[in-house]
Order: C-alpha cells, then structure tokens, then sequence
C-alpha cells in the first residue's frame, strides 16, 4: 500500500514538474516565494493589517481570491513552456519566472512592512538585478521574435 502511495505521487507530482517545464531553481524559487507571501499575508491579516479586507483582519474571500491568482500564476508558467517548445528556447518561461519571483518578493515586502520589519537594502539591490535580469531577458525574446518575423518575409 504505501509502494503504491509513494508511486502514485511521483507519476502525479512528477507530470506537473514536467508540465511546468522541469523542477529547477526557478520552479523551485517561484513556490518557495508563493508559500511565504501566502504566509506572510495570513500573518499580516491576524494582525488586523492587511490591504486585502476591509477590516484588514482575515478574510476567506482574500485567502481564496490570493489562491486563485497564485494558481494562475502557474498556469502562465505552463503557457510560457508551451511557447518556449514552439519556439525551442527556454527564454520565455525564464522571463516569466523571474518576473513572477519579483512580484512575489515584492507582496512579501509589503506585507512584512505592514507588520513593522523593515526589509534590507541587499534585498532592494536584488529586486533591482532581477528587474534588470528579466528586462534583458525580455530584449532578448524581442529580438528572437523580430528575427522569426523577418525570416517570413
């Protein structure tokens, strides 16, 4: 029975590793960075600060609204791999994450601001390399897209 348990979880867990284009540090990096936003935004909320209630105290609704939008963050992933096997570069999904892992990390900026931590300046100097990383990144996909373009005429 357990046999059976632990390989029903690694088929299962497996085809979504794969369908989000492989576990590595950007997957890896992208869930770790939900989990803690999630967790910093229920924290926020029982500390009667959070942006997402009118009351700013815990709210299902928010919970459930965060959850959604998290799952389609992924779901953007899974597109962003689809495109990168049509075009066969792995540029789009890397954008996409990283992009993603900013905005993230800026949600859970915020919401350790709302409870008093002040965040350090290597983390803003981070944001700041990341932006750049996935601006470069998205120069890169236009200049791939402008040369497909131009192989078609």
């Amino acid at each position: 029975m357990k046999e059976n348990i632990c390989t029903a979880a690694g088929v299962i867990g497996g085809f979504f590793a794969a369908l989000l284009g492989g576990w590595d540090s950007a997957l890896a990096t992208i869930l770790i960075f939900m989990a803690i936003d999630f967790t910093t935004g229920l924290i926020t909320a029982s500390m009667g600060r959070s942006k997402h209630s009118k009351t700013g105290r815990l709210s299902s609704k928010a919970g459930w609204v965060g959850l959604a939008k998290k799952f389609c963050i992924l779901l953007m992933v899974v597109v962003a791999v689809r495109m990168d096997i049509m075009i066969g570069t792995t540029y789009i999904r890397d954008a996409t994450c990283i992009g993603f892992c900013v905005n993230e990390l800026l949600s859970i900026i915020e919401n350790t601001s709302l409870m008093g931590i002040p965040y350090p300046p290597a983390i803003k100097k981070a944001i700041e390399v990341l932006q750049k990383r996935a601006q470069h990144i998205d120069d890169d996909i236009q200049e791939m897209i402008d040369d497909l373009e131009d192989g078609k005429k």
